[in-house]
């Protein structure tokens, strides 16, 4: 039942908790776009707010538009609070199409071939005001998928596939 970072609170409290808007903010750095939505309250999902996500973090190099996993919203949004952090996610990377992350991967060895990206299970974030590696650290600590590391690009992949870690440049 805790699955939304409520696992140290207990009876009421946690389910309190599991109750509350969950709401996120995004800048995309290659489109401008930005977005504050509320993707769930009341109890469920809300399927406007969710398009409108999906809208935002689409693959900005196809325009196409992918559903991003709601386990890596709520996510991303426990991360925020952990850290306290008040400002937007600035997305450098969301969802990408087979064919962008095919051009990305022929690349760079650090994309992977069959990325996560593709199934809009991951992203590359930074939060104005978070230090980097704090960020890091904060995701690392959640323990809820894969967490990559490149502070000379100055962003954390956050994913929610298996449990991992690495460093890139």
């Amino acid at each position: 039942m805790a699955t939304f970072g409520t696992a140290l609170l207990g009876g009421k409290a946690q389910a309190e908790a599991l109750k509350a808007p969950r709401s996120l903010s995004f800048l995309n750095l290659h489109t401008g776009e930005t977005l504050k939505a509320t993707y769930w309250e009341a109890g469920g999902y809300v399927t406007d707010a969710l398009s409108a996500v999906n809208k935002v973090l689409r693959d900005f190099r196809t325009g196409d538009v992918h559903p991003i996993d709601i386990r890596l919203l709520d996510t991303l949004a426990v991360l925020s609070a952990r850290v306290g952090a008040s400002g937007p996610y600035q997305v450098i990377s969301a969802y990408r199409s087979p064919k962008s992350n095919l051009a990305l991967s022929a690349r760079s060895g650090e994309v992977a071939k069959r990325s996560l990206h593709m199934d809009g299970m991951a992203m590359d974030v930074r939060l104005p005001g978070v230090d980097l590696d704090r960020l890091h650290r904060a995701a690392l600590g959640l323990a809820r998928g894969g967490v990559g590391y490149y502070p000379v690009s100055n962003f954390v992949h956050v994913d929610v596939g298996r449990v991992r870690n690495w460093s890139g440049s």
